[in-house]
């Protein structure tokens, strides 16, 4: 009996740590990409000195220390910084790149936000058929050739062996999913100071990585009681919210399997 070998993969994929998270590029599309994905991981290099706050030198720090004011810093940190703002005006609080000491960290906002202008590297390029992936959230676009559609699984929050969502597209799709089960307890209520009680997890996909982190980061924070009824309202994103019972609440259009 003779096994066939598995056919190989067209394109390339790389993977690097930065953000203090994997960043996974899967570009399927035919050709030399070694030039994109450097340009591409020199800007997400940029990000992390910029926005780190765990950098002394970075500007996040630099204006936490109040070395550097926030319209003297870069264009990027000021585009980001009132983004963060609005975000926080459109979910009433939930999403605050605010601690309670009063310094900032919009790493909320950042790591979508980053993804998305790596997408737009791709995009520019003429590169057709792409996945990035950072720390589990996700920017699709076209196909996973040779396949028809890209199969994204969302890990189950209580087993990380288990999926509990399979989302497959052949469109632009961002994925993002909020939970404290790997990282641990990141995100706050910003009205009880603690970590939300009773939710394991929320996933936002949308058209933006940005939009759908911040969405799905503000609905995890406000819990079981707001967070399903929150996402049924959005408008241009679906979301998945799995409670601490297991009970799962998905808004009309989630596209899963």
């Amino acid at each position: 009996m003779s096994v066939a070998a598995p056919t190989a993969l067209p394109g390339v994929r790389r993977v690097e740590h930065i953000m203090g998270l994997p960043i996974v590029v899967d570009v399927r599309d035919d050709g030399e990409a070694g030039a994109v994905l450097d340009e591409l991981f020199d800007w997400l290099r940029w990000v992390d000195a910029t926005f780190s706050t765990f950098k002394d030198d970075s500007e996040i720090s630099r204006i936490n220390r109040d070395e550097l004011r926030r319209e003297d810093a870069d264009p990027e940190v000021v585009e980001v910084l009132e983004r963060c703002d609005r975000l926080r005006a459109e979910t009433n609080g939930y999403f605050d790149m605010r601690s309670p000491g009063g310094s900032i960290d919009p790493s909320g906002l950042v790591k979508g936000w980053a993804v998305d202008r790596a997408a737009a590297i791709l995009d520019d390029a003429g590169v057709h058929n792409y996945a990035v992936s950072a720390g589990g959230d996700i920017r699709i676009r076209g196909r996973a050739v040779p396949e028809l559609a890209w199969r994204i699984g969302i890990q189950h929050p209580l087993d990380r062996h288990q999926v509990a969502a399979v989302i497959e597209t052949t469109t632009d799709l961002a994925i993002a999913t909020s939970g404290a089960y790997a990282r641990g307890d990141h995100v706050w209520n910003p009205y009880s100071a603690r970590p939300p009680a009773g939710i394991l997890s929320v996933t936002v996909v949308g058209h933006e990585l940005a939009t759908a982190d911040a969405y799905a980061t503000a609905a995890f924070a406000m819990g079981p009681e707001l967070a399903p009824h929150w996402t049924a309202r959005l408008d241009g994103y679906e979301a998945m919210t799995i409670l601490a019972d297991e009970i799962v609440f998905k808004t009309a259009g989630f596209p899963d399997d």
